[in-house]
């Protein structure tokens, strides 16, 4: 891709974050009295379209829609993108192998919106074809198939599919030459890390079952965040002090969900810079990811106007916007 390429993609992307919903706005949903003036808000600022009319759950997912439509039309590489919807494709093989081992059928469970939709891998799963799929994923879904299906333990077969998801998303960042896929890649995993060791903290999982669960990556250390797991809350907000996420120590200590924003927020941290990048794929990404928080902060508060939370509430879960 060369710099007039560039320019012209950037040029698109930056007359689409003019059309972002800011902090101010998203503080107009929180303040709406009910779902109905969230959705009739939002179509103002364009979102759905005349199909969707307000239906909460079609106008999100016309907006999930929009954004991947714009990026095919000016990216000429759509393989940096790939990364992005690694998380989508081993959530659907999990839900594959939990549908074909249990026998229990499920509504709206699959992606669609990426490289192996649902109904492809179901087919895969129920047919055991894992030939079929990528090199790193065939040995990852053969060993959950046969986990759940021997041990019934649908934990582990979590466990197995989303560390794959996390090493997969690692490697390939690791290997990107575009530094806002490798900040992606080591965020999110050491997130996805923090996290873990966060449930598996309140839940009283042993030693073993956090080394299996958690990834590897540069900013934290499995090992060392396993073991602050296993001491307590306060030894895992103490180890997280002395690194890059020591603010996530400080939402630690506030509660759950002030913890689940500050995740979300340190990604929008990560990729702002990137609103000043005009010769690189660095925007498009950075657009992406906006646009996937802010449905779901959207997501967030429309659920709390449908569960009738006080705003307090809805506004302590609501992340910062890109712009």
């Amino acid at each position: 891709m060369n710099d007039l390429e560039y320019t012209y993609a950037v040029a698109r992307i930056r007359s689409l974050e003019a059309s972002l919903l800011t902090d101010s706005v998203i503080d107009q949903l929180v303040n709406c009295q009910s779902e109905k003036q969230c959705l009739e808000l939002l179509s103002e600022k364009g979102w759905g379209d005349h199909e969707t009319g307000l239906d909460a759950s079609a106008m999100l997912k016309r907006e999930e829609e929009k954004t991947w439509e714009v990026i095919r039309e000016i990216a000429p590489d759509l393989s940096v993108f790939d990364v992005l919807s690694y998380s989508k494709i081993y959530h659907n093989l999990k839900a594959a192998i939990k549908e074909v081992c249990t026998e229990v059928q499920s509504e709206n469970i699959f992606y669609d919106d990426c490289a192996i939709p649902g109904e492809e891998m179901l087919e895969i799963v129920e047919n055991k074809e894992f030939g079929r799929l990528p090199d790193n994923m065939a040995a990852v879904a053969q060993e959950a198939y046969d986990t759940l299906l021997h041990t019934r333990d649908g934990q582990l077969c979590d466990v197995i599919v989303d560390r794959a998801a996390l090493e997969a998303i690692y490697e390939a960042g690791m290997s990107a030459k575009d530094e806002i896929i490798r900040n992606y890649a080591e965020s999110t995993v050491a997130i996805a890390d923090i996290k873990i060791a966060v449930r598996c903290q309140k839940t009283g999982k042993s030693l073993d079952f956090m080394k299996r669960a958690l990834a590897e990556c540069e900013s934290v250390s499995a090992d060392q965040l396993a073991k602050a797991a296993l001491s307590g809350p306060e030894a895992i907000g103490e180890y997280l002090s002395g690194t890059a996420y020591a603010e996530g120590a400080q939402a630690l200590e506030e509660s759950p969900s002030a913890f689940e924003r500050w995740c979300d927020n340190r990604m929008m941290e990560t990729i702002r810079p990137q609103k000043y990048n005009a010769f690189s794929v660095g925007p498009l990404v950075a657009y992406q990811l906006a646009r996937e928080n802010e449905i779901k902060t959207v997501r967030i508060i429309l659920t709390g106007k449908q569960n009738e939370f006080p705003d307090e509430a809805i506004r302590e879960r609501v992340r910062e916007m890109y712009v």
